[in-house]
């Protein structure tokens, strides 16, 4: 029996935002991730069987203001000059529709958009492979899919937000993994 509390549709958002207030540095990067007229719900990190990846923009006219929705967000914030920041959400999903894959969210210092992702990516694997018995070696540069001894295919991706601090302001770096459930 499908639950109608599962959700059916996942998209992916980031934003960064700056201010003398790490309250509202926080919330202009909300602006620009698109999700501050929501009422977020942190939650774990499932990637839910049967759902589907859309676009920010179709994910968007999904939801109204006020709502309550459901994220895996990960969130980094500095008021350190020129210290580079990033948060990152990285997706392993199995090819089998059926079965369920992982989130991972990761804040870091001094890496790259790519280096944040890949890390990412790695680490939503790496959770899906121990669930199946599995363990993958080492964090491999650019590797977007594997196949484990089972015969089970996966693949990644991520979306990362980096953002250098500046002098007198917060700077706040988020990215988020929004679940919809339709009606």
């Amino acid at each position: 029996m499908k639950s109608s509390f599962v959700p059916s549709k996942v998209f992916l958002t980031r934003g960064q935002g700056r201010h003398q207030e790490k309250l509202v540095s926080f919330e202009r990067a909300l602006r620009e991730a698109g999700i501050a007229p929501f009422n977020l719900v942190r939650v774990s990190s499932i990637f839910p069987p049967h759902a589907r990846l859309v676009t920010r923009e179709a994910g968007l006219k999904l939801l109204h203001p006020g709502q309550v929705v459901f994220v895996v967000l990960s969130e980094n914030a500095t008021d350190e000059p020129h210290r580079l920041i990033s948060a990152s959400i990285g997706m392993a999903i199995p090819e089998d529709p059926s079965a369920y894959g992982y989130l991972a969210e990761h804040e870091g210092f001094g890496r790259s958009e790519k280096e944040a992702g890949l890390y990412t990516e790695y680490l939503a694997a790496e959770m899906l492979a121990t669930k199946m018995g599995e363990r993958l070696s080492e964090p491999a540069a650019a590797r977007r899919s594997y196949r484990f001894s089972n015969g089970i295919s996966l693949k990644t991706r991520s979306l990362s937000q980096t953002a250098a601090g500046e002098a007198g302001l917060w700077t706040t770096a988020l990215a988020a993994a929004v679940l919809v459930i339709e009606p």
